[in-house]
């Protein structure tokens, strides 16, 4: 005869390896350079993670190296580049996924092909704008993108010598150069609950 043993319990303050409680979506965090934009990405993503939430960070830089290395900064390179990260973030977030994209994204028909693609799929597609005003992201300068425009040894600087189009109506600005980055992830985190996606 077999007998049936109860499955061990699970610790009620554990989370479960993956919460399928919320819909995936695509978080566009759009920004000048050293903005905080991957900052604010990771620390939402841990948080998200520690709540058992189905995460993926894809994080501009990284991707300009590997899936996008093939293209320049030309007008039309930035768009591909937008693009097909888009692509990504539609796919993975269809699938459940909450998709934290720190990417400048500097044009606004860009940002708005892909919120189309995501609402053509039934997907939520948030904007956030993290607003630190250029001179801020000068002195910050995280990557030295900034003190290498100034030597003369780079051109194409977003929001120097190329434009960055400020989102007119973004789902959250957040303004990183006032506040701490916990005090920039509640905020984020808050309009993800008030969306439903968090």
């Amino acid at each position: 005869m077999t007998v049936l043993t109860a499955a061990p319990a699970q610790d009620a303050a554990a989370p479960p390896v993956h919460c399928a409680c919320f819909p995936g979506s695509t978080i566009w965090l759009t920004g000048l350079p050293s903005s905080g934009k991957t900052t604010l990405a990771h620390a939402a993503a841990a948080v998200l993670r520690e709540r058992g939430r189905r995460v993926e960070v894809l994080d501009g830089d990284e991707l300009r190296q590997t899936f996008s290395a093939g293209l320049g900064y030309s007008r039309a390179d930035r768009r591909s580049n937008v693009e097909r990260i888009g692509r990504v973030a539609q796919v993975l977030s269809r699938n459940g996924v909450t998709v934290l994209v720190p990417v400048i994204a500097p044009y606004a028909d860009a940002r708005a092909l892909v919120r189309s693609w995501h609402r053509a799929g039934g997907t939520d597609f948030l904007e956030v704008h993290v607003a630190a005003p250029l001179p801020v992201c000068s002195v910050r300068d995280v990557k030295g993108l900034y003190a290498k425009h100034a030597a003369g040894e780079i051109t194409g600087l977003t929001g120097v010598d190329d434009p960055y189009e400020e989102p007119l109506a973004p789902d959250l600005r957040i303004a990183s150069h006032t506040q701490t980055v916990t005090e920039s992830t509640r905020e984020l985190l808050a309009l993800l609950a008030e969306r439903g996606l968090a």
